[in-house]
């Protein structure tokens, strides 16, 4: 590690404790002057219960900074070798300051049993501790970046192995102030000769291998000679924002998730269906009979084309709902059209003016109406609002394992492909981007999709 490091990290202590001392005493003061902060307009009553200065220094400040940094310790920030953003400090700081006005609610009304005794000083006190706590902190990121681009506190980064560093490792090192990569040796005997010249601070193996003689000997002499040792997992290099370093029991290791949607993100998307899926349902009903009655006075019945796709995890085939927009013998003519399928690069079936599909079928599909029941699927389950496109078992037959992937997380009825113009997309294109959903889906992306989705359909993109 290095000093200035250490130096930073432990300066943050007396800095967080300055800036609470501050942010309370002016909250004090602010209250005894019957000030609260909206100009022109004075709503405090002059203070009857404030005890003296020393009494409140004494009895509260004092405590309240002793609380407030183990809470920030508690939470983290006061490490070392921080690698949280300045976004996620923040958050951090206003999580520990909302805490610690809650302890000191419950302490007075709980277990002093009496109120606080000016509930203006306390918003003043969040108010102030945040500020000022976010600013020290901020001064202090500010003098650090500096100093880095100086040269002070960079890690000096040198890559070892048969293979060079992957483009992703080698592009952080390089856009990362904090390190400074000097380049990959093939072997311990080039890495020596760079030791001669310059010492570097971390040695990267890119291919270990515990049980190769190799491996042994470099981390001997990273130990040896004070050099910090680390290597690049082995697999997924090209995917490291899905690796999640875990501990089996106390052993440290790198577990691979293949979609974002676990956890509480699989938590937060199922509700989102259910809410969506229920409320369309109901604001939808009038539109949904209306269509069904005119899909049976015209085409008979049935009025639902039940088509049995794959649903998530490639597990069991799920009914997708859809009104009925071809005739009814569609399967035994799609027989007879394969040969005029304009998909060629894959197991697609595609037909841009399909003589299957009926006059209403063609105005279902024009805004995409055909698909409203599948609204249905989300709502049990078997489905997402958001998400790859439905697969047939005959298609999928002729997948590779790199098309299998998409199968991580459920079907949706729109995705990223479909508001990419599906359509015209080929269908190695098709599955790279339902793929880039897999792996890089958020909540404010599904949003972003249902947003699209809508301009897409009235403006019949793709």
């Amino acid at each position: 590690m290095k000093k200035s490091e250490a130096l930073f990290g432990v300066v943050r202590i007396p800095l967080d404790a300055l800036a609470i001392f501050a942010g309370l005493l002016l909250s004090y003061y602010l209250r005894v002057a019957r000030i609260d902060l909206i100009p022109n307009v004075q709503l405090l009553e002059e203070a009857q219960s404030l005890p003296p200065l020393n009494a409140y220094i004494l009895s509260f400040v004092l405590p309240s900074i002793l609380a407030i940094l183990l809470l920030a310790a508690f939470f983290k920030l006061y490490v070392l070798r921080t690698t949280l953003s300045a976004w996620e400090e923040v958050f951090r700081v206003i999580a520990v300051v909302l805490l610690w006005v809650i302890g000191v609610i419950g302490w007075y009304f709980l277990i002093r049993r009496e109120f606080f005794f000016s509930r203006m000083l306390l918003v003043h006190s969040v108010l102030f501790l945040i500020l000022f706590i976010v600013t020290l902190r901020t001064m202090v990121l500010l003098l650090q970046r500096t100093l880095l681009r100086w040269g002070v506190g960079v890690h000096l980064v040198v890559s070892v192995g048969r293979q060079p560093a992957s483009h992703v490792a080698q592009d952080t090192l390089k856009n990362d102030r904090r390190y400074e990569y000097i380049g990959h040796v093939p072997d311990m005997k080039a890495l020596q000769q760079l030791v001669a010249h310059c010492h570097p601070d971390l040695v990267l193996q890119t291919d270990p291998d515990p049980s190769s003689k190799e491996t042994v000997m470099l981390i001997d002499y990273c130990r040896s000679h004070h050099v910090g040792y680390a290597f690049l997992p082995p697999v997924f290099a090209d995917v490291p924002h899905q690796l999640v370093v875990e501990r089996l029991g106390f052993l440290p290791i790198v577990r691979f998730c293949p979609t974002r949607i676990d956890g509480w993100g699989k938590v937060w998307k199922r509700l989102f269906d259910i809410v969506a899926s229920a409320a369309l349902l109901i604001i939808l009903s009038p539109i949904l009979l209306l269509l069904s009655f005119l899909v049976l006075l015209t085409n008979g019945w049935p009025i639902f084309h039940v088509s049995h796709r794959v649903g998530e995890h490639a597990e069991g085939i799920i009914p997708v709902l859809k009104f009925r927009s071809m005739v009814r013998d569609a399967e035994v003519k799609k027989q007879e059209l394969f040969a005029k399928n304009e998909r060629k690069d894959g197991p697609l079936f595609k037909i841009k003016n399909d003589p299957r599909i009926t006059y209403v079928g063609r105005f279902l599909r024009r805004f995409d109406l055909d698909e409203l029941p599948q609204l249905l699927n989300v709502l049990v389950g078997q489905m997402s609002l958001i998400g790859p496109r439905p697969h047939l078992q005959e298609e999928v037959n002729k997948y590779g394992l790199y098309e299998r992937r998409v199968f991580a997380v459920k079907p949706g009825i729109s995705g990223l492909a479909q508001i990419s113009g599906r359509s015209n997309l080929t269908f190695h294109e098709e599955v790279r981007l339902d793929l880039q959903y897999v792996e890089e889906w958020s909540f404010l992306l599904d949003l972003w999709i249902v947003w699209r989705t809508i301009f897409v359909v009235i403006f019949r993109g793709g």
